[in-house]
């Protein structure tokens, strides 16, 4: 790659001074110039400029009312003043309130011009590298007893693969034995599964049971985000590059270098944000927006996708090349329907979640409730257990969590169905078989949720139903719906 001129920015009202500083730096800057103070300052806005050459009496703002603009918003920038008088009060003046580096008086020399840039852009060089430095000995100096102490509180939190819940004879027992073995490879992972099934989990077990659980995680979901705005977040952006922006606004790219940064949804990237990740993904090389200099990353990805890509690859919707370097090892995570083991640790472990964050003491669910919620397929996958287990809990009266809380959906679906079994009224409607028996499975699905929703108060669920008990009653006997938990159904409530 070509290196880049340092950028100077020349400002001075009288044209032919500006043409004949441009004529003498130009085979060794990058010049760029301006009449008065404010063109100035837009070019500053526009531009990454390293060196400053202003002039101090011009019309409108001074040099000196300027460059202590650029002092204040643009303090890395070297700034130099030239001046046709040499009053010893405007010196001092300007070393206080700009902070000037240089003075230069008129006439100046081509050769003292040029010598005076080249000076001013190598101290600019050798600021960054100085506060880059800086940074990396702060960082050094974290001593191992802190690193050690990073860890451990990343064992106390559950980060690594205790974190992801589930039972003995789990599906994901298969997934977690494969992420444990990918974790000790320092390879990019694709992990692939429906929205909600955990793959943010998964991403971060695997970082904290990796080499580099002592360094920094970060993610990212960039379904429905802007091009602009997903581009800041991950590359950042300069100094001035953004309107109202004070300073250098650091890019995930940067947070995350030397760890790991999880990318979830990568099957939504636009084509031009693809081939921006993918000089990531194959030389770790990236450009903060408004930057003229490319910025190196040595960070891990792991990226998250609803959809194996293998067939967006085949019909050329999305980037081979891409693909392949992000998914060097993948995984599939199940959905929460083919867990259904994993349902009741799952859902507990959520209760106690959300009852400690709301201050509602509770001890658990009951197996009634843990049945129902078993019995359900879950599309949302762990966002809608997530929000039923919430609802449950902000309308129980009880300690133990039973099923008449659930959601009249779920309820709606027979405990110990057959797999197989559609459980859609949709689907019955529109279906085959007799209307008698279509009739019957849809009043026997609304008799069960209405008497578990009331607790089995006959009583109160016949004159919903607008029923006698007796009417009721013989119902109950005629689809064989039984009380969870009881043998026979006594005669009165």
């Amino acid at each position: 790659m070509a290196e880049t001129l340092p950028s100077i920015l020349l400002v001075d009202d009288e044209v032919h001074s500006l043409n004949a500083m441009r004529m003498a730096l130009e085979d060794d800057f990058e010049c760029l110039t301006a009449l008065n103070a404010d063109e100035a300052t837009r070019l500053m806005e526009e531009n990454f400029v390293q060196v400053i050459f202003c002039d101090q009496r011009m019309p409108g703002r001074s040099g000196v009312e300027f460059l202590k603009e650029v002092r204040d918003r643009w303090p890395e920038t070297v700034r130099i003043i030239i001046t046709g008088y040499t009053e010893t009060s405007d010196m001092i003046a300007a070393i206080n309130e700009a902070g000037i580096y240089q003075f230069l008086t008129k006439p100046w020399h081509p050769d003292h011009l040029v010598m005076s840039a080249k000076n001013a852009a190598d101290l600019f060089r050798l600021n960054r590298d100085h506060e880059r430095m800086s940074l990396e000995m702060r960082y050094l100096s974290r001593n191992v007893e802190t690193k050690l102490e990073e860890q451990r509180k990343a064992l106390r939190e559950g980060l690594g693969f205790e974190n992801v819940l589930r039972s003995p004879n789990s599906p994901m027992n298969a997934v977690i034995a494969q992420a444990r073995q990918f974790a000790s490879f320092d390879v990019p992972v694709m992990i692939i599964g429906a929205p909600g099934t955990g793959k943010t989990a998964l991403a971060r077990a695997i970082h904290y049971s990796s080499l580099r659980s002592d360094r920094p995680f970060h993610e990212i979901n960039c379904t429905g985000v802007d091009d602009e705005i997903l581009e800041i977040e991950l590359f950042g952006a300069r100094r001035g590059a953004l309107h109202g922006q004070q300073g250098h606004k650091p890019g995930l790219l940067q947070k995350a270098d030397r760890g790991t940064l999880f990318i979830n949804g990568i099957a939504e990237l636009s084509p031009r944000m693809q081939l921006a990740l993918l000089r990531v993904a194959t030389e770790g090389r990236f450009r903060p927006l408004g930057s003229h200099e490319e910025f190196r990353t040595d960070v891990r990805l792991l990226t998250g996708s609803s959809r194996d890509l293998r067939a967006e690859v085949a019909a050329n919707r999305y980037r081979s090349d891409l693909y392949y370097a992000l998914a060097r090892a993948t995984l599939v995570v199940p959905p929460l329907s083919e867990r259904r083991s994993d349902i009741a640790i799952l859902a507990q472990s959520l209760l106690f979640d959300a009852a400690s964050a709301h201050g509602k003491p509770v001890h658990g669910l009951s197996e009634d409730a843990v049945q129902f919620l078993e019995n359900h397929d879950w599309p949302g996958n762990l966002r809608e257990l997530e929000n039923e287990v919430m609802r449950m809990l902000i309308f129980s009266q009880d300690s133990v969590l039973g099923p008449e809380l659930i959601s009249r959906h779920i309820l709606q679906a027979a405990p110990g169905r057959e797999e197989g079994v559609d459980p859609s009224t949709d689907r019955v409607l529109t279906g085959s078989g007799t209307l008698k028996d279509r009739v019957e499975w849809i009043e026997t699905r609304i008799l069960r949720e209405t008497l578990t929703r009331l607790k089995w108060n006959k009583s109160r669920a016949a004159a919903e139903l607008g029923l006698s008990r007796v009417g009721l009653r013989a119902k109950i006997e005629r689809y064989g719906i039984a009380e969870p938990g009881k043998a026979s159904q006594p005669e009165e409530d």
